[in-house]
């Protein structure tokens, strides 16, 4: 039996139109590109390298995890962002 075909897939596929990012994707990909680098950023910092040291120790974990905030107020990720940055500084 031989089976033979009489369309090219390369063609088909070189031919489909690009699309547009949705607004969705859009912010997605912005959130991810701050979050990269805030985070090159942070491997770069030695603050943050040492606090990092601190809070690995299960000891001082443990204790941190039994801290509660007074306020108790959700930070978003801008604000957190713009936080960092100013204390990196």
């Amino acid at each position: 039996m031989h089976i033979t075909t009489n369309w090219n897939a390369t063609a088909t596929a070189n031919t489909t139109p690009a699309r547009a990012p949705t607004p969705e994707a859009t912010r997605i990909r912005s959130e991810v590109d701050a979050a990269r680098k805030t985070a090159l950023s942070a491997l770069n910092n030695d603050r943050f390298r040492a606090m990092l040291e601190q809070i690995s120790d299960p000891g001082t974990s443990g204790a941190l995890m039994t801290m509660g905030s007074d306020s108790q107020k959700v930070v978003d990720f801008n604000t957190a962002l713009s936080r960092y940055a100013e204390s990196s500084e």
